[in-house]
């Protein structure tokens, strides 16, 4: 098994906006916000009201098929408001936050010292669980399995992308005790995979297996890495999580409180001075980039272009999201578009493109898809950007007709919806294909899982 992995398949899209290496500290939000729709498959069950006081790091809601999957509050205050949608599906438990943040002490630990069951316990208990997913169906891990391996991606190659080396120094002793308590997990591998030529303090860590990776976006992926290094067959499980979620693992270990503070990149052409701030999940948009933004015609997007949420001025940060973008919204209609040279846009084709001639371009890329949904047309250029050994449109296709079969064979266990969201921006058919995905992956865990 090669500990060099090198992507020759992708796409890098060079976009402007990229944050500064300089950190600030953001406004403190009046209130913050858990959207139970960022934990897939989720059916919360409520244990707090109107008006109940918590701390951070107690529980807001358990798993309704689960009572000991908890998910905790990012913040110390007093629920102010609980927004529920159709048939009463609850879409946003909202905090008004304390001056001082208080936290619940979880008590201190040494995962060197524990065994698996007790490591388990205590990120059930802490509420850490909700960090940790798995390949198949790409939800939370199931703490009844236990997987063959655990991957954690130490690079992330996205679009204006937080550097994970910049955000991760001076961690290293909480990624530690992270890693080891992960160690504890499994009888497989810790895989950590780094970028080739970096200098992360994820690389060599005593009792991980560490790889480098170098290519172009999808090459942070985990799902590339598991396909990769270790794939997965049917029967198999492996779990995944993103590094700067071992911080607050890491955190929880060593000091025994739940601290949801994130160093976010505030990134995008909308954005006046692109940088980090820190930031705790859940905070209000607006209070992050507060007089920093250009919000005349604005698309704000928590994540990155390719795989993120779109959310209004007044929305929230992701519980998992350790980026803010901010481009402007494509809701213009290019004349000719279709019959003109174009040398402001990406494109993986050399027919009237040229962004080819300068690979190293930055781009002020709108929203836009160029074009109307149709049927699928059968060009190779899905193949051109997906470095994964699968059949990129024969997966999509047998998720939409449903084929089970199909799908299993297909390899659709070890994938999730980022790993089709450069398929995605090169479709000239404009199909959504990491909706596609996704629905496949439901409907196999209903059938299957």
């Amino acid at each position: 098994m090669s500990k060099d992995i090198r992507i020759k398949k992708g796409l890098d899209i060079k976009l402007v906006g990229e944050a500064e290496k300089t950190t600030d500290a953001a406004k403190a939000s009046s209130y913050y916000a858990i959207k139970p729709e960022d934990f897939h498959g989720i059916i919360p069950k409520l244990l707090v009201k109107v008006g109940h006081k918590i701390k951070a790091g107690e529980a807001l809601f358990h798993s309704k098929s689960d009572e000991t999957l908890v998910f905790p509050s990012p913040v110390s205050g007093e629920i102010s408001e609980i927004i529920r949608g159709a048939k009463r599906k609850i879409l946003e438990i909202r905090i008004l936050a304390d001056a001082t943040q208080v936290h619940h002490d979880f008590g201190k630990k040494d995962a060197s010292k524990m065994s698996g069951e007790e490591v388990k316990a205590h990120l059930l208990a802490t509420g850490c669980w909700p960090f940790i997913k798995q390949r198949p169906y790409d939800v939370i891990a199931n703490p009844a399995n236990s997987p063959k391996a655990i991957f954690v991606s130490g690079h992330n190659s996205a679009p204006l992308a937080a550097d994970l080396e910049y955000v991760l120094a001076g961690k290293e002793a909480e990624l530690t005790a992270a890693l080891t308590a992960l160690t504890k997990l499994t009888e497989g591998s810790v895989h950590v995979v780094t970028k080739k030529g970096g200098n992360s303090p994820l690389a060599n860590v005593a009792g991980t297996t560490s790889h480098t990776v170098s290519g172009p976006h999808p090459a942070g992926n985990v799902g590339t890495h598991i396909n990769k290094i270790d794939p997965v067959n049917k029967g198999e499980t492996v779990w995944t999580i993103a590094a700067q979620d071992l911080i607050i693992i890491g955190e929880v270990l060593l000091t025994g409180k739940f601290n949801a503070t994130r160093t976010i990149a505030v990134t995008g052409s909308q954005i006046s001075n692109p940088k980090y701030v820190t930031a705790i999940a859940g905070a209000n948009i607006k209070d992050l980039v507060a007089g920093n933004i250009n919000l005349d015609n604005t698309r704000v997007i928590s994540g990155n272009v390719l795989s993120g949420r779109q959310e209004g001025a007044e929305g929230v940060l992701g519980y998992y999201d350790n980026q803010i973008t901010a481009i402007p919204e494509g809701d213009d209609y290019e004349f000719f578009g279709w019959n003109k040279p174009i040398f402001n846009k990406v494109s993986t084709s050399r027919a009237l493109t040229f962004s080819w001639l300068k690979p190293n371009k930055k781009y002020d890329l709108n929203t836009n898809t160029n074009g109307e949904h149709r049927a699928f047309v059968t060009t190779g250029t899905y193949e051109e950007v997906f470095p994964l050994d699968i059949y990129p449109m024969q997966t999509l296709k047998a998720c939409m007709y449903a084929d089970l079969d199909e799908m299993e064979a297909l390899g659709m266990y070890e994938v999730a919806p980022e790993d089709f969201a450069l398929t995605e921006f090169v479709c000239v058919s404009k199909q959504p294909h990491q909706k596609i995905i996704r629905e496949g992956l439901d409907l196999m865990l209903k059938e299957i899982g």
